[in-house]
């Protein structure tokens, strides 16, 4: 019988790597704050999925895969930003949320709790985390070079509303499993401070990838330990423990007095 430790570590494991590996891709294409909103937007998702007695990634995948249909619509059929969209599915999913999840479990939906893990719920994380890596690794530098033009992506025949639509349905699947780890209120963190710790300490858009998704794991699999050893929330633990590695990132960077490119 595999321990509940060793499950909550496993997951930790590949929630956060492929978490820090989106991550870079959405700090470069400026976006590293729809991560954020989109965990708001699967709060009234995990709040029926805990009124129901499913797992709480249930739920949330349900209500992204609808939000971010939504969203990629509307973006193509308006003049508005994915960013601009988010924020309103953000603020009405958050009071759909507040109204349908009772008060005792609040605070497992918005802070996650990864210490009752199941072993399904582990492999499940494990394969979306692993499909979703691949799937990333496959259409990065698609992504990358329609953000920087549309125009040139046309040329190389890359279709950019399609990966956008692959891009938004990825978000949604990792934060699907992500507010497993830290809620909804903080799943964020989860893509945001990884990547932004290992932009700083990268030189090529390779080593920021890489160097993300390697932090990522990292930070998961250092909280969870700290976590058991000290019967601390392991949600908020994850977020510090991202955040100690971006502060020594910068003094790392401080000390070498490098201007790292603006990849």
């Amino acid at each position: 019988m595999i321990s509940q430790f060793l499950l909550s570590l496993i997951t930790g494991l590949f929630v956060g790597g492929v978490s820090g590996y989106l991550g870079s891709l959405m700090i470069t294409k400026r976006m590293a704050l729809v991560g954020d909103a989109l965990g708001h937007v699967a709060l009234p998702g995990i709040g029926l999925a805990l009124f129901f007695g499913l797992d709480v990634s249930i739920g949330a995948v349900f209500f992204l895969l609808i939000g971010v249909l939504i969203i990629w619509f509307l973006e193509s059929r308006t003049n508005l930003s994915a960013e601009a969209l988010v924020g309103v599915l953000f603020v009405v999913s958050l009071a759909l949320g507040f109204l349908i999840i009772p008060d005792f479990e609040l605070l497992e939906a918005l802070i996650g709790d990864i210490s009752s893990v199941s072993l399904v719920s582990t492999v499940v994380s494990a394969i979306i985390s692993v499909t979703a890596l691949i799937i990333i690794y496959k259409i990065y530098n698609k992504l990358i070079l329609s953000n920087v033009s549309g125009d040139l992506a046309l040329v190389e025949g890359v279709d950019s509303k399609k990966y956008n639509l692959f891009y938004l349905l990825l978000i949604a699947l990792v934060v699907s499993i992500g507010v497993k780890v830290t809620g909804s209120l903080l799943v964020g963190a989860l893509v945001i401070i990884p990547a932004a710790a290992a932009k700083n300490l990268s030189a090529n858009l390779r080593q920021y990838s890489l160097g993300s998704l390697i932090l990522g794991g990292l930070s998961c699999s250092l909280e969870i330990i700290i976590s058991e050893w000290t019967n601390a929330l392991a949600g908020p633990v994850i977020i510090l423990v991202s955040a100690s590695f971006f502060l020594i990132s910068l003094i790392i960077r401080g000390l070498r007095g490098q201007k790292m490119r603006n990849y």
